[in-house]
């Protein structure tokens, strides 16, 4: 059973490997592409953004130096520190407290998953490794 950590890198490949067949994609095509849901698309891109490898410029995503470091690993700090100090959360409770909405949620969370700092059940419940 592939955990949903290993699951976020494995659309990271998927996201990848579309945007370096087809060239700067958007979001709904990247989606199409790839068939992936929202929330993995988005974990799956602050995956490839902690590895330097996705540009988003307006609504196009392409593979390049990132610029989403200040806006995804912003928000991965954020939750970090949430996680570090409450211990488990889910991704609802997080969304409230922070107030931000699922897209910056998942795409923080692929970050931190990408530095291996979490572990994510099935059941949304978060926890810092």
């Amino acid at each position: 059973m592939i955990e949903v950590t290993e699951e976020f890198g494995f659309n990271a490949g998927r996201v990848w490997k579309a945007l370096d067949m087809n060239g700067p994609l958007t979001k709904i095509q990247l989606m199409e592409e790839t068939s992936l849901r929202e929330n993995e698309f988005f974990a799956a891109v602050g995956w490839l953004a902690r590895e330097n490898k996705i540009r988003r410029d307006g609504d196009v995503y392409r593979l390049d130096e990132t610029n989403l470091t200040f806006e995804i690993g912003g928000n991965a700090g954020i939750i970090w520190n949430m996680l570090f100090t409450n211990g488990e959360l889910d991704t609802t409770h997080i969304s409230r407290l922070i107030q931000k909405d699922e897209e910056n949620i998942f795409s923080a969370l692929g970050w931190l998953a990408r530095e291996n700092k979490i572990q994510l059940s099935k059941k949304k419940q978060l926890d810092v490794i």
